[in-house]
């Protein structure tokens, strides 16, 4: 009786401390890119890569984790994710972002993409590759194009063009920085561009 009583006012104090201990094992990083490139039109942008990571010691029984990697272009409101997981869809394995029907094509053929169309990866020719492990370089692949490059119009247009597709993968060097850290802030776009246009 008095050890179910201690035991029942303990327990949220127990759970407390193991939660504590789990989260503060972690070390906690922005990564980032910009390079500067074209997109699918030909028109000079630049392409923002982002994602974060929670890195563990070596003891620690947990692996290091990532969330997935976010792929902007410069005036383009169309933004890509790349997954490792198996919820980014049946195109195929390691990093890769799947193609959308109506939305993409295939930069080889010209045939409309679909849900199992691989149409963006990194390092893609590690099948076993995985976010938290990229370090200061990967290589980006992106192997279609944009079905229609504007949806709309005056206000309400939308610019869905994106980084130009190419046979060799794109070499691309990461910052990586203590996440909340000054140096872990995003570069950004000038927009001025994209008005100008």
């Amino acid at each position: 009786m008095i050890f179910s009583v201690f035991s029942r006012a303990y327990k949220p104090i127990i759970a407390s401390l193991v939660l504590v201990s789990v989260s503060g094992c972690a070390s906690y990083y922005s990564h980032f890119a910009m390079f500067p490139a074209e997109n699918s039109s030909g028109e000079p942008r630049h392409v923002r890569l982002s994602w974060q990571s929670a890195e563990y010691p070596g003891w620690w029984f947990a692996g290091d984790k990532a969330t997935p990697v976010k792929l902007e272009t410069q005036c383009s409101d169309r933004v890509w994710r790349l997954r490792d997981d198996e919820e980014a869809s049946a195109c195929g394995e390691g990093i890769r972002a799947c193609g959308e029907a109506g939305r993409d094509r295939v930069a080889q053929t010209g045939q409309p993409a679909s849900g199992s169309t691989r149409c963006m990866s990194i390092n893609p020719a590690d099948p076993d590759a995985r976010i938290a492990e990229i370090e200061g370089k990967l290589e980006l692949l992106v192997s279609c194009t944009p079905a229609v490059v504007a949806e709309g119009e005056g206000d309400d247009a939308l610019n869905l063009d994106y980084l130009r597709a190419s046979s060799v993968p794109y070499t691309v060097y990461v910052r990586k920085a203590p996440r909340g850290s000054m140096r872990s802030r995003l570069p950004e776009f000038d927009e001025s561009v994209c008005d100008a246009e």
